[in-house]
C-alpha cells in the first residue's frame, strides 16, 4: 500500500513519511513493517504491513477534501455537552485517535467553541493546541503548502 518516501497518517501522532520496509523474524515467521517517522515529534514507529487498516494509518487526505475539512471547521452550531472536563476529554481523545481528519477537525471546533463559552481546562487547551497541529501538519502536506499559510486559512475561518 504505502513506498519509501510516501506520507501517511497515524492516529494519534499525524503525519510522517515512510523511511522503510524492513522484513523482521518473528519467531518462526518473516514479517514486513513500514518504518514510518511521525514528523512533528520525530518518533519513529514500526507498524506490520498486515495491520495498517486495524492500526488506522491512512494516506493524507486528497487535497479534493479539503472544503470537507473547512466546512466542519465553519460550522457555527457547536453542541456543547455540559460533561465534566475529563468525561469531555476522554471523548475528545477518542475521536483525535480515530485517525480520522473530520473528527479532529470536530474535536478542533468544539473546543475553540467551548473555549469562548467557558474556557477550557489545561488538559483541554493541550488538546486543542494537538488537534489543531493534526490539522495544519495534514493539510499542508496535502496542498503542499507553508504551514503557516494553513494556520491563518484555519484563523481566517474560525474568525
Amino acid at each position: 500500500m504505502f513506498e519509501v518516501g510516501d506520507f501517511a497518517v497515524y492516529p494519534g501522532h499525524g503525519v510522517g513519511v515512510i523511511e522503510a520496509i524492513e522484513r523482521m523474524e518473528m519467531g518462526e515467521k518473516a514479517q514486513d513493517f513500514y518504518i514510518l517517522r511521525i514528523l512533528d515529534t520525530q518518533m519513529t514507529i514500526m507498524v506490520p504491513t498486515e495491520s495498517v487498516r486495524v492500526a488506522g494509518m491512512r494516506e493524507v487526505i486528497d487535497p479534493k477534501k479539503i472544503p470537507e475539512v473547512y466546512e466542519i471547521l465553519k460550522e457555527k452550531e457547536v453542541t456543547n455537552n455540559h460533561q465534566p472536563w475529563n468525561q469531555r476529554y476522554r471523548g475528545y481523545m477518542e475521536r483525535i485517535k480515530s485517525g480520522s481528519i473530520f473528527e479532529v477537525a470536530k474535536v478542533f471546533r468544539e473546543l475553540c467553541s467551548l473555549r469562548t463559552e467557558k474556557g477550557l481546562s489545561f488538559g483541554e487547551r493541550k488538546m486543542m493546541d494537538t488537534a489543531k497541529n493534526l490539522l495544519i501538519k495534514e493539510l499542508a502536506i496535502s496542498k503542499e503548502e507553508e504551514e503557516a499559510e494553513i494556520g491563518k486559512e484555519i484563523q481566517g475561518i474560525l474568525s
